[in-house]
């Protein structure tokens, strides 16, 4: 998945009044977290570079998790907007999803 793509996926399931720069912001703290928590713990991680998304970032720049785990990027922007707009019902059932989705990305890699 493309950062575009997950951006587009979102607005499409869950409109919102974010900025794509937010929204890209977002996903580089998860991918930031991803790289961090589960790529550097091994071997051959130096080999994965990860250098953050910014405004000048290409929209068509491949995100660190692959199908069929990438789906972790809808969840984590779905709980992001949830709770930033103090919609705490809806941001616990998006985060739920979120951590099922992380959790089985993590599992498929420490695998």
């Amino acid at each position: 998945m493309t950062l575009s793509e997950a951006i587009s996926k979102i607005d499409e399931l869950k409109p919102n009044h974010y900025t794509q720069e937010q929204k890209a912001k977002w996903i580089e703290d998860l991918d930031e977290r991803i790289k961090v928590e589960i790529i550097d713990t091994h071997e051959g991680a130096d080999k994965v570079v990860f250098k953050g998304y910014d405004p000048e970032t290409d929209a068509d720049t491949v995100l660190l998790v692959p199908a069929p785990y990438d789906e972790v990027y809808v969840f984590w922007l779905e709980s992001r907007i949830d709770y930033s707009n103090s919609e705490i019902a809806r941001y616990n059932n998006s985060i739920s999803n979120y951590n099922a989705a992380y959790n089985a990305y993590a599992n498929y890699y420490n695998r």
